[in-house]
């Protein structure tokens, strides 16, 4: 009995013995046709279609053109902004010529209220004679009416156009020029008639000192609410 028992006990360990050895020598199952060519074919690269590639080529050239045009742009505005500042810069220096070449102020000959025709023609006198010493003609162009008629010191008629053209003349060198014994006598409301004597001093052209004296006679009519010199005479004093 016991040999039996140990027949079956033997027998059953190499079964256990065998079926251990045949899992240790199975191989382990090999990938199918489809799982090789799924993972050794690679996906063929996406093919662009007609209408995608001309989408693709608008979308280039409307890139292209946007470049150009803004590129033009700023070119433009580069060159605008240029001219702008050349024309700036033109306009400045006009005004500055145009400043440094501007005529006088205009002489003031309305009569100021309150002020006496007396005091009024002895200011305006006093003026006249100073511009000699400036060579301003402005005051001569101021006073003088259009009409006016005179004799000048040498003995010349005159008119308002022969008497700025001696003034303009006039290359002598000042060093006072004064009235004195100034009179004023008034013909009614707007007629005035000034006598005096104007002293000169300086030296001429001719580069010799010169000390003049002139008696003159100047008529000055008031005309809408201005005073204007309308006749004058002038004679040298000799000596």
């Amino acid at each position: 009995m016991k040999v039996i028992l140990s027949l079956i006990a033997v027998a059953a360990l190499s079964a256990v013995t065998s079926v251990f050895a045949q899992d240790e020598e199975t191989p382990s199952p090999s990938p199918s046709p489809e799982e090789k060519a799924s993972a050794t074919v690679e996906a063929p690269a996406a093919t662009a279609t007609p209408e995608e590639s001309k989408a693709s080529k608008k979308e280039e050239t409307s890139a292209s053109t946007k470049t150009e045009s803004s590129t033009t742009a700023e070119k433009s505005a580069a060159e605008t902004k240029k001219e702008t500042s050349s024309a700036t810069t033109a306009t400045k220096s006009g005004a500055t010529t145009t400043t440094k070449s501007a005529a006088p102020a205009a002489i003031s000959t309305t009569v100021r209220k309150g002020m006496s025709t007396e005091a009024t023609l002895r200011e305006m006198e006093n003026k006249w004679e100073a511009a000699y010493a400036a060579h301003d003609p402005s005051v001569a162009q101021a006073y003088v009416a259009s009409d006016f008629v005179g004799v000048s010191p040498r003995f010349k008629f005159t008119n308002k156009s022969t008497l700025l053209s001696d003034f303009k003349k006039d290359k002598d060198t000042y060093q006072s020029t004064k009235n004195e014994s100034l009179k004023v006598t008034t013909f009614g409301p707007n007629v005035a008639v000034v006598t005096g004597r104007a002293r000169e001093k300086g030296t001429g052209k001719d580069g010799k000192a010169f000390d003049r004296t002139y008696y003159f006679t100047d008529t000055w009519m008031q005309r809408a609410n201005q005073w204007q010199c309308i006749a004058s005479q002038a004679s040298e004093m000799r000596k």
